[in-house]
């Protein structure tokens, strides 16, 4: 494919028209599990630095867990090296940061 300046409209264009949903369904699911992991930061943090004495609640922790380990599954199934990595240090951090509350 030859790129003359009349046709880069027409290319741009259709390069969007393939590429964009499909980077876009990936960042958006990339984009959840990043903000599945920060849902419970801010209380695990206010834990840590004795600002509030109140933990998460139970049943919302363990619903958050299991859509991560699903997704977590997804990128497994779909060798999504992003997604592992990213659900992977999520996994690591948040049990580091329960660690550090348990044994404080």
């Amino acid at each position: 494919m030859t790129f003359e300046p009349q046709n880069w409209p027409k290319s741009v264009l259709t390069w969007l028209q393939e590429h964009l949903p499909r980077l876009s369904a990936e960042t958006l699911q990339w984009m959840a599990a990043l903000v599945l992991h920060a849902a419970t930061v801010p209380t695990l943090l206010a834990l840590m630095t004795g600002l509030s004495d109140r933990t998460p609640s139970l049943d919302i922790v363990l619903f958050m867990w299991a859509g991560l380990v699903l997704l977590f599954m997804r990128a497994v199934v779909l060798k999504d090296m992003l997604n592992i990595v990213t659900v992977g240090t999520g996994f690591i951090v948040q049990a580091v940061l329960m660690a550090l509350i348990l044994f404080k």
